[in-house]
């Protein structure tokens, strides 16, 4: 016998609906009309059900020792958690577009109220300005319609990379095409100069794991030696990710 689908809230905004709903052991975040934002596994708010989430993990596995990181796009703050629990982070911003999100996250999704995590409201194209440089830039930002315009722009992702310390790394949730590359590849490749990692996933995304500078370089080695040494800790191998990524297409 099936879960049924129970509403625990639902929220309306100038940018539209916003629902939290639950099935099981599970709750859900969701935009619009029926558009799934973040599955959050409840007795284990941390877990990272989708792949992608696992995949933009990995890109903060690319550094040794991360310090600081920057949200762009918090969700229900699932991959926040994970970051917040798993590496050694000192101090992490997020920017989120919407103040109802926060507050349902940390009421019904299990974000916690850590004292390393700072969020601020608003549009991450106008806050990205003022935020602090960071070890690890993730770039989640999507409406039930897909990614905005300004966030697809070469400025914007211009001044995401230049927010990262030296050593730093980009991680980039793209949309994926028919031909399973990124949305924008064109733009990618010129903005990056093709130096950037690709991992497709079974959702349909294309996460992209960019270096701070051209000559910074994706050590294999070290991310599945520090992948191995997790694993136990996440409940999950983050391997078959890891033999999926591929230079720049």
């Amino acid at each position: 016998m099936q879960d049924e689908e129970r509403l625990l809230a639902e929220v309306q905004d100038e940018f539209g609906l916003i629902r939290v709903y639950e099935v099981g052991d599970y709750r859900f975040l969701e935009f619009g009309a029926a558009v799934e934002q973040s599955c959050v596994f409840t007795p284990a708010p941390s877990w990272l059900e989708y792949d992608y989430t696992r995949a933009m993990l990995i890109g903060a596995l690319c550094h040794p020792a991360p310090e600081t990181a920057l949200f762009l796009g918090l969700g229900a703050g699932t991959l926040t958690q994970a970051c917040l629990e798993f590496l050694p982070l000192e101090d992490v911003e997020a920017i989120e577009l919407r103040p109802a999100v926060p507050e349902l996250a940390m009421r019904y999704l299990g974000l916690q109220n850590d004292v390393r995590l700072y969020i601020r409201i608003g549009d991450a194209v106008e806050l990205l300005e003022s935020a602090e440089s960071a070890d690890l830039v993730f770039v989640d930002l999507y409406t039930d319609v897909g990614p905005a315009a300004a966030h697809l722009a070469w400025n914007f992702l211009k001044r995401c990379q230049e927010k990262l310390n030296p050593g730093g790394w980009l991680v980039i949730n793209q949309w994926g095409t028919d031909e399973g590359k990124p949305l924008g590849a064109a733009l990618l490749r010129g903005l990056f100069h093709r130096h950037y990692w690709e991992c497709s996933v079974k959702e349909g995304n294309v996460v992209l794991l960019v270096p701070a500078d051209l000559d910074q370089e994706l050590d294999f080695d070290g991310l599945r030696q520090r992948a191995e040494t997790l694993a136990p800790r996440l409940g999950y191998s983050l391997d078959y990710l890891i033999a999926a990524l591929r230079p720049a297409s």
